[in-house]
């Protein structure tokens, strides 16, 4: 998912501020949408009906539940919770639904990392900074 294709509805917007060459740099990260993509994930029954979406592509519900080892319905309600995540979309074929990943949907834990990696690398930097000083 770009940012483009993100409508301000469907996003918390988390402003921090950073003190950065005494300018003042205002970051936006979309929490509502990684909140989403974490919680899903989260399970791991999920977590693996979602990898094998991946690998193996297209699937009916039958097939994961043969996959998953739990009862259709128990599979149904974590296709749900994927669906709510935008991790999986689904078409109807007669008497059967089919599902695959979307994988592109991973975007918001993507760019929940790439902001951390940069604000924690920072502070450690800052904190490298003092520790010279108190040498």
């Amino acid at each position: 998912m770009t940012w483009n294709e993100v409508s301000l509805c469907e996003i918390l917007v988390d402003y921090h501020l950073t003190i950065h060459n005494q300018m003042v740099m205002v970051s936006f990260v979309p929490q509502a949408n990684a909140n989403l993509v974490f919680r899903a994930l989260s399970d791991p029954t999920r977590r693996a009906i979602f990898e094998e979406l991946i690998r193996e592509g297209e699937q009916t519900v039958h097939a994961l539940t043969r996959f998953a080892g739990v009862s259709q319905p128990a599979v149904s309600k974590h296709l749900t919770v994927l669906k709510q995540a935008k991790l999986v979309r689904h078409r109807r074929a007669g008497r059967e639904t089919h599902y695959r990943s979307r994988p592109e949907a991973l975007e918001p834990i993507a760019d929940w990392l790439r902001y951390y990696s940069v604000f924690w690398r920072e502070r450690f930097d800052k904190l490298e900074e003092v520790l010279e000083r108190m040498e």
